[in-house]
């Protein structure tokens, strides 16, 4: 369990983990920082928070130790990250020599495409997508690079995944996808894979919409809001949207891919959380139904924060009926 934070510092919390916030000039004590840096670790921002900590630091040696460590493992992460891109190269050589179209979403590009620090966001495996048709002939190629198959087969086909781990270095995880949308109950209403992905660009690739689209997918599609790092790519997606067009296309994507509730719910928790009023301007276009109403009341700030707080029973709670109101939601009518 994470150490507890009071609502002041939950405050400076989610400024660290803005990237483009200005870092805190509080006179921190040693233990306040403790807490904060546990809790920006847990939730996938630390290496913004390490960033932005600088000046006069308390003078205590166990901060100091702690802050070090947790440097040295950015740099490892840094260095895996590279890895990570090398290997992610190769197959998508490999696919396009064999004709397979592909793109690789989600960590890598949302890094070089939205934050302006690349190293802000880590990411610890390649996610790459493909038609569900070309999933076999993609499966060879990987395998051909040197990996193995780390999920069931039957099970990977059914979820429109499968986690590959490299042969000599089993912390190097791949992913295929042919859909982001896994969950076989949500995708009646939802989905999102390359054929969508390539309408909502365009003759363009990882257009601000498309981007977007992902980020909202990757956190309440593929993740359960478990940690501040899906709606800090949401933040960066929103002010990355910067042209009425590139709005109409983001609502446009929604509406086709059906991810109306989910775009409205997130929109409006991360508005909520970085106090970003153009998050919750987009949010508000999405007339609320009796879904997006339901979904609001449990997808909170306290949800998130308390992810794995004292009141982790209760946020696990109310994400897994967000999931369950997810399933059983009906498509939202498409307007002529």
């Amino acid at each position: 369990m994470l150490p507890s934070l009071t609502a002041a510092e939950e405050r400076l919390l989610l400024r660290f983990a803005d990237p483009e916030a200005a870092a805190g000039g509080e006179d921190l004590s040693a233990k306040t920082l403790t807490a904060l840096l546990d809790n920006a670790e847990f939730h996938g921002v630390l290496p913004i928070m390490l960033r932005k900590l600088s000046g006069q630091l308390p003078a205590d040696a166990d901060l100091h130790g702690k802050l070090e460590n947790l440097r040295q493992k950015a740099t490892i992460a840094t260095g895996q990250s590279m890895l990570l891109k090398y290997h992610g190269d190769r197959i998508m050589k490999g696919l396009a020599a064999d004709n397979i179209p592909a793109r690789i979403v989600k960590g890598p590009v949302f890094a070089r495409k939205l934050y302006r620090n690349v190293a802000d966001r880590p990411f610890t495996d390649i996610d790459i997508l493909v038609e569900p048709a070309n999933l076999a002939r993609a499966n060879q190629v990987i395998a051909a690079c040197g990996f193995e198959l780390g999920s069931n087969e039957a099970e990977s086909y059914e979820l429109q995944e499968f986690k590959w781990l490299e042969k000599e270095n089993s912390s190097l995880l791949v992913e295929l996808h042919g859909d982001l949308v896994h969950d076989t109950g949500m995708r009646r209403r939802l989905s999102l894979g390359f054929p969508e992905l390539r309408t909502i660009d365009g003759e363009a690739a990882d257009t601000p919409a498309a981007l977007l689209t992902i980020a909202i997918v990757h956190a309440a599609g593929g993740h359960k809001f478990h940690r501040l790092q899906l709606c800090v790519d949401v933040l960066q997606g929103v002010r990355a949207l910067q042209s009425p067009e590139a709005e109409a296309r983001l609502f446009d994507a929604a509406r086709m891919t059906g991810i109306e509730l989910e775009l409205a719910v997130v929109l409006d928790v991360t508005g909520q959380l970085f106090e970003e009023s153009r998050a919750l301007e987009l949010a508000g276009r999405i007339k609320p139904d009796l879904s997006i109403r339901l979904a609001r009341r449990l997808i909170t700030t306290n949800t998130l924060l308390g992810v794995n707080s004292r009141d982790r029973l209760g946020s696990r709670l109310r994400r897994d009926a967000f999931r369950w109101i997810q399933r059983l939601a009906k498509a939202r009518p498409q307007v002529a």
